[in-house]
């Protein structure tokens, strides 16, 4: 249901500045506000989502532009992934290694 409301909002709201009642600022600002939560991701999750992709530590550590420590820190839980790397980790899980590649 939420989507649902989400490209409503989304939909009316490109409508309103194609007519020129929402300027570009407060249209991008709205899409912003209804982008969906990323969360939060175990240890399990990330291996899961490594070994889903056939991904050595490394090799995922050098795609997030990163070093492998801090992969294999999430990993065992002494750290969690946050800002743009949990970002990434989202799109992977969702769209694929392919969207970053």
């Amino acid at each position: 249901m939420r989507k649902s409301i989400i490209k409503s909002i989304t939909s009316t709201v490109k409508d309103l500045n194609k007519s020129g009642l929402v300027d570009d600022i407060t249209m991008r600002n709205i899409e912003n506000l209804c982008l969906s939560d990323v969360q939060e991701y175990t240890p399990d999750e990330i291996v899961s989502i490594r070994k889903k992709f056939r991904l050595s530590q490394a090799a995922l550590a050098s795609i997030f532009n990163i070093s492998p420590s801090t992969v294999q820190k999430w990993e065992r839980g002494n750290k969690k992934p946050t800002g743009a790397s949990k970002k990434l980790l989202d799109i992977i899980d969702r769209k694929g290694i392919e969207a970053l590649i």
